[in-house]
């Protein structure tokens, strides 16, 4: 079966504007400027395109929320700070296919009817955001973006496209977090609501979509939404970038269709497990997703809608797989410390809980530890989970938590003794119910 490339096709030298233009590039934008904003809107609605950040929200139901009149400037936003553990497909478009991605601001831009529009890169990602700034000079040179927009498309609309550097913050990958620091304040995640389409940068309607996104825009108007919507799950349609690490032969970038086998993925296209080893656990979407047991694979389907039957989530599609060998009391303190490390310090919870669950995941590690400890550690969890601003505190707490309560056989081998406390003192976290699971007794 030949499979289509949506966001990365086999074109060499795709990230150079005559080639990019030699392949079709920039048509989208033209066909779409012959139609209404609420046209592109209602097709990017019926393709199914769901959001590649992390939430999976409908791109199209988004938009829509933006105003149509507003006494105030309109902005758009291109989440690309990526800087999730375990996530690395938006870097590959920045260096490989910058221009689709361009002509998808150009396209979302006029859908929102929005004149500035921000990149936020990483602040690490060096190397790509000069190559995405070169993309964009051409862009310029060629009039695909800015005042020459008018002259080069016959049309009264523009949108200027400016890059924004991070600052290594994994915060400001936060949609509202992402606001603050754009408006040179400290990237402290904001209250919701109101929500940016009301009130997001400097007080004016905005909206924010990560860079995968936008890049699936262009054929989508290009070849129409019914095509698009026939890819992959009819409830996540489209291709994912999956990006595939850990202990597999070939790590990489596989862009498919949604809705693959996590199976396949591992053994059919990253080369299997090195040395043909057992696999322990698999974390489907980046380090802030629950993990599932080696053991427990067969049949998950890597989409939204399959990944929440398994009690975990889709999240960036990143996809990182620990052998039979792993020490995962190891690999749970160091995804804690990043954690921990991170947070802004804005919340309670998020700010004290992250350091006592490093704490005891450490004395765990050099085997001090007592079952105690692991339900003080899901209990840390539970107190953090729900009551922060942001879903920072989710994400410190949900590897946690579901590695402690889906792993549990393993965790208590590794503790050097068993507490019993009265009853009273147990842990109560079965309210917390996000991602529930057969197997998951707490």
């Amino acid at each position: 079966m030949q499979l289509e490339k949506i966001v990365l096709p086999d074109i060499k030298d795709l990230n150079l504007v005559d080639v990019y233009e030699r392949n079709g590039g920039y048509s989208a934008i033209k066909k779409a400027l012959g139609q209404t904003p609420d046209d592109i809107i209602d097709q990017v609605k019926k393709s199914g395109l769901r959001g590649r950040g992390g939430a999976a929200f409908s791109a199209g139901l988004k938009w829509s929320f933006m105003p149509k009149s507003s006494a105030k400037p309109k902005y758009l936003c291109i989440n690309g700070d990526e800087s999730e553990p375990g996530s690395f497909k938006d870097r590959q478009i920045f260096e490989f296919n910058p221009h689709q991605l361009i002509e998808g601001i150009l396209i979302t831009a006029y859908a929102i009817q929005v004149n500035t529009t921000y990149v936020y890169i990483r602040g690490e990602y060096h190397k790509w955001i000069k190559l995405f700034e070169k993309a964009l000079s051409d862009a310029y040179d060629k009039g695909y973006a800015g005042q020459k927009m008018k002259e080069t498309f016959g049309t009264e609309f523009f949108t200027d496209i400016y890059v924004h550097k991070g600052a290594g913050a994994y915060i400001c990958g936060e949609e509202s977090a992402l606001m603050n620091s754009l408006e040179g304040k400290r990237g402290y995640p904001r209250v919701k609501p109101p929500f940016p389409a009301q009130n997001g940068l400097w007080g004016c309607p905005t909206t924010i979509n990560n860079v995968e996104t936008v890049t699936n825009v262009p054929p989508i108007i290009n070849k129409g939404w019914e095509w698009f919507s026939k890819i992959g799950e009819p409830k996540h349609p489209g291709t994912l970038l999956y990006g595939i690490s850990g202990h597999v032969n070939k790590p990489g970038i596989y862009e498919l269709p949604s809705g693959m086998l996590l199976t396949d993925l591992i053994y059919n296209y990253a080369g299997g497990v090195i040395n043909n080893k057992k696999i322990l656990c698999v974390i489907p979407g980046g380090s802030s997703m629950p993990p599932l047991r080696g053991d427990q694979i067969e049949g998950v389907k890597m989409d939204a809608e399959s990944l929440k039957a398994f009690g975990t989530s889709i999240g960036t599609a990143g996809v990182i797989v620990m052998d039979e060998d792993t020490d995962l009391v190891k690999v749970l303190a160091r995804i804690a410390k990043f954690y921990y490390h991170e947070s802004c310090g804005q919340c309670t919870p998020c700010r004290e809980g992250t350091g006592w669950m490093l704490k005891i995941l450490n004395r765990l590690v050099i085997g001090e530890g007592s079952t105690h400890d692991l339900d003080l550690l899901i209990s840390v969890a539970a107190n953090i989970e729900g009551n922060t601003i942001c879903a920072l505190g989710e994400a410190a707490a949900w590897p946690v938590r579901y590695t402690i309560t889906r792993f549990r056989d393993y965790f208590e081998k590794r503790v050097g003794k068993e507490i019993i406390l009265p009853v009273a003192n147990k842990v109560h976290s079965m309210r917390h119910t996000a991602f529930p699971l057969a197997d998951v007794k707490e």
